[in-house]
């Protein structure tokens, strides 16, 4: 299967269909309206395709993603309520594409996530950070309010206390703080934070990868939900996943104590 080929960010196969979206404007990898496009583009085949068993997320070179591209928007004439409602969407609908699709979303954090680059991370499945690595909202610093789905995902992974006092205060978090707060899962060396995050990716992708997407599906909705309807989505889903082949060979597996092969 060809891979779609882009200008800002590029997209790559592993083995065992472990696929990597690579943020590919350096030095700070950010945020253009062409590379917002492409993001969703290139979320949009990952999803609609169903290659992927698991995604790795990075940035190209030392900055992981730098928020927006505001010297690129004022330049250009783009800072515009319609142009950067359009870059929003575009970039929403990335997003919720590699939050919502079955395969897991590792993502592999390297110096500064700003703004969208945040947002991101509050969005991603699991998140593997380097040493030095340092997130900052950054938005209100320039008179704006936070996108990229921050306000939902944000407050969620670090409460919203903590969330209120990232965007008021864009107080910049250590990578030691982002992961007592929640914001992240590990911390490791900063060399080898692209292998830790391709080798957990690795490990996702020998795992039962539908069950994966009912799961991250099912937290995502139940975050905001009554009970009573997230008992619902439960009940359905459990139901439906049952009869699945991922569930039938887990089962089996697991009753005849082998390890299951998904």
């Amino acid at each position: 299967m060809a891979l779609p080929e882009f200008e800002t960010i590029r997209l790559d196969e592993m083995d065992n269909r472990v696929f990597e979206l690579v943020l590919a404007r350096p030095p700070a990898n950010a945020l253009s309206k062409q590379m917002a496009f492409e993001l969703r583009q290139a979320a949009s085949w990952l999803a609609g395709t169903g290659a992927a068993r698991a995604v790795v997320l990075r940035g190209e070179g030392k900055v992981f993603f730098g928020g927006g591209d505001l010297a690129e928007l004022s330049s250009g004439g783009d800072m515009t309520p319609s142009n950067l409602n359009e870059m929003t969407i575009d970039f929403h609908g990335a997003i919720h594409r590699l939050a919502t699709m079955d395969a897991p979303v590792v993502t592999g954090v390297t110096g500064t996530a700003g703004g969208a680059g945040v947002s991101t991370v509050a969005a991603s499945d699991l998140v593997v950070a380097g040493e030095s690595a340092r997130f900052v909202m950054a938005y209100t610093a320039a008179g704006l309010t936070p996108d990229g789905t921050s306000t939902f995902f944000l407050s969620r992974v670090v409460g919203l206390r903590r969330a209120t006092e990232m965007v008021l205060t864009n107080r910049m978090l250590s990578a030691t703080e982002a992961l007592g707060w929640g914001l992240i899962n590990r911390v490791v060396p900063d060399d080898v934070v692209v292998a830790e995050a391709r080798a957990l990716a690795a490990k996702l992708a020998e795992g039962p990868t539908h069950a994966y997407g009912g799961a991250k599906r099912l937290l995502i909705a139940g975050a905001s939900s009554a009970l009573a309807e997230a008992m619902e989505r439960e009940s359905y889903a459990i139901a439906q996943q049952s009869v699945h082949p991922e569930a039938v060979e887990g089962m089996d597996a697991f009753l005849n104590k082998r390890k299951p092969s998904f």
